[in-house]
C-alpha cells in the first residue's frame, strides 16, 4: 500500500491509500477518484515527501511542556464549504435511508409504484444514474461518499 497526497484542481489537499502508483492511475484515469472536500473529479498527485521504513521501530518524542515551541496543529479548521457538506451529511443520513449498492433496484421500484415513495441515497455508476434521469427518477450528486457499515 502506498499513501498519496492528492489536490483537486479546487487546490483542495488530501491523503489517501492505494495498492501501487499504477492501482491510482488506473483510478484516476477511470473517473473513480474524487475529491474529499469538494468532489471534483480533476485530482492529481501533489507534492509529497517519501517515506522510507527503516524496519525498525520509531522513536516518537514527547512535545515539550516548556511553551518555549508553540505544538504544531495537526489540521486547520474546517471551511465554509467543509461545514456545508457536513451539515448536509448529517441531514440526508437523518431523513433518508441508505440503501448502498440496491440504489438504482430501488429507486426504479418507487418510481413505477412497486415500492411506497421515500427518501433513499446510496450508489450508482455514472452511466446507472443517467439511465435514472433519462426515465424521469429525480436524482441528484451527493457530495460526499456515504459512511460504510462496518457490521
Amino acid at each position: 500500500m502506498i499513501q498519496f497526497t492528492l489536490k483537486c484542481d479546487q487546490d483542495h489537499r488530501f491523503d489517501s491509500w492505494f495498492k501501487s502508483a499504477a492501482a491510482f492511475d488506473a483510478l484516476a484515469q477511470a473517473g473513480h477518484i474524487s475529491c474529499a472536500i469538494c468532489g471534483s473529479f480533476e485530482v492529481t498527485k501533489s507534492m509529497m515527501a517519501p517515506r522510507v521504513s527503516t524496519g525498525k521501530a520509531a522513536v516518537v518524542a514527547e512535545p515539550k511542556a516548556t511553551g518555549d515551541a508553540p505544538v504544531p496543529v495537526l489540521s486547520e479548521p474546517k471551511s465554509e464549504i467543509e461545514i456545508a457538506i457536513s451539515a448536509l451529511r448529517k441531514k440526508v443520513e437523518a431523513s433518508s435511508d441508505y440503501v448502498g449498492a440496491d440504489f438504482v433496484k430501488e429507486a426504479r421500484a418507487m418510481h413505477s409504484g412497486e415500492k411506497p415513495e421515500r427518501s433513499i441515497y446510496g450508489e450508482a455508476r455514472l452511466d446507472q444514474a443517467r439511465e435514472l434521469a433519462e426515465e424521469g427518477v429525480q436524482l441528484m450528486p451527493l457530495p460526499f461518499r456515504p459512511k460504510r457499515s462496518t457490521q
